[in-house]
């Protein structure tokens, strides 16, 4: 099994600090900011980064759904992760200042692929997919911090 890994980055016109906040709100803010590839959203635990527990459905493709149950840490400034007690997925989100009122925000998602020819396309496509999906996660981020 490889690891398999997805990364995408934006530049927000708000600063670090409102970035972060945003991210790190489950409670509210961070359901507004998921696309149609997510259902199921709930709070299980927390709300705010650090132990916060949250459920989803992430549907990538027309057949392939992961029940995510994620565990969220913040284990350094500006950072979040969220471990998956579901699988080996971690996604770690990271805020730093960019410039005057700006932000850059890199998300990046790893996880233990397929061995042999499904993991294969695993690697060669699951990574642009789920950049796609995450480059309209921080289009929606930068709409409502930019306000």
């Amino acid at each position: 099994m490889a690891q398999v890994e997805a990364t995408t980055e934006r530049v927000i016109a708000a600063d670090a600090e409102t970035v972060f906040d945003a991210l790190a709100d489950y409670k509210d803010t961070r359901a507004k900011l998921l696309p149609e590839h997510f259902s199921e959203y709930q709070v299980r635990e927390g709300g705010d980064g650090e132990g916060t527990l949250v459920h989803w459905k992430l549907q990538a493709t027309s057949k392939r759904i992961r029940d995510c149950l994620l565990e969220v840490t913040e284990p350094g400034d500006g950072q979040l992760v969220e471990k998956d007690r579901n699988s080996s997925m971690v996604t770690t989100w990271t805020v730093t200042p960019s410039g005057e009122g700006r932000s850059r925000v890199v998300v990046t998602t790893v996880w233990n692929g397929a061995g042999g020819i499904g993991g294969f396309f695993e690697r060669t496509f699951a990574p642009k997919g789920l950049g796609r999906i995450y480059d309209q996660v921080l289009a929606r981020l930068a709409a409502e911090v930019e306000k």
